[in-house]
């Protein structure tokens, strides 16, 4: 029988638990600014763990802050070995999570076909296909 919930997805949330924990308290690199851990996905061998991660700001603030991440990253782990008991630390890889700034995209085009569609009918126009005899 398949488990539901497989050991490296534990290991992923208790290692982002973690460094949220972490990162909220003991890094203080102005550097990182107003980042939020998305996820972390663990590879199945335990040796590396990619850390998705959002940051407010522009594009300089989003490098700067990948930048300040890989520089804790030794820090990181080392911390992280003496939370967590597993018999290897993975490795940590930073990595820009854009789903949210995709995701406003995505709304603001849908909201503007929908705005442009109702521009197109206006309420005195008959729906497709009907003649204003047939209403």
């Amino acid at each position: 029988m398949p488990r539901d919930y497989a050991r490296t997805d534990r290991v992923g949330d208790q290692i982002q638990r973690e460094l949220a924990e972490l990162l909220r308290h003991e890094v203080n690199d102005p550097g990182i600014g107003m980042i939020t851990l998305a996820g972390v996905e663990v590879s199945r061998d335990f040796a590396y763990a990619k850390v998705y991660f959002s940051v407010l700001g522009d594009d300089t603030q989003i490098k700067a802050s990948q930048a300040a991440l890989q520089r804790a990253s030794s820090f990181l782990r080392r911390e992280l070995g003496r939370r967590i008991r597993l018999r290897t630390i993975p490795q940590l890889r930073f990595v820009y999570d854009d789903t949210q700034l995709r995701g406003a995209k995505i709304s603001a085009l849908i909201d503007q076909a929908i705005a442009e569609d109702r521009a197109k009918h206006t309420p005195d126009d008959p729906p497709d296909g009907e003649t204003p005899s047939e209403r």
